[in-house]
């Protein structure tokens, strides 16, 4: 009967690279918030980077400045909730087993 051995470097090890797996995942994904009805959207990744901002030229042309500022904020903070939901998602489980070990990250 072959021993069975327990290797915490080897576990440690391979969950760390499972976490950079899933941090390069998150990276390479987009997430999109909008407002406005979608004249105004934010794209950025899933570490929260900006990639894109897309403005409607109509809401420009009307002129109300605190309204296209409104929506640009609105825009950001749905695109980075999306970016955490995704990152939660993705990265809960090893969360929750290096919780287990006494890491966290």
């Amino acid at each position: 009967m072959a021993k069975m051995s327990f290797d915490p470097l080897r576990i440690i090890g391979q969950l760390q690279q499972q976490v950079a797996a899933a941090q390069e995942a998150i990276a390479r994904s987009r997430v999109e918030g909008s407002a406005g009805g979608g004249a105004v959207r934010v794209v950025m990744t899933g570490d929260q980077k900006v990639l894109e901002v897309h403005i409607d030229p109509a809401v420009l042309a009307e002129g109300d400045v605190e309204l296209l500022q409104d929506m640009l904020v609105s825009a950001f903070n749905q695109a980075a909730d999306a970016a955490r939901r995704l990152a939660e998602a993705k990265m809960g489980h090893l969360n929750d087993l290096l919780g287990q070990l006494g890491i966290s990250l």
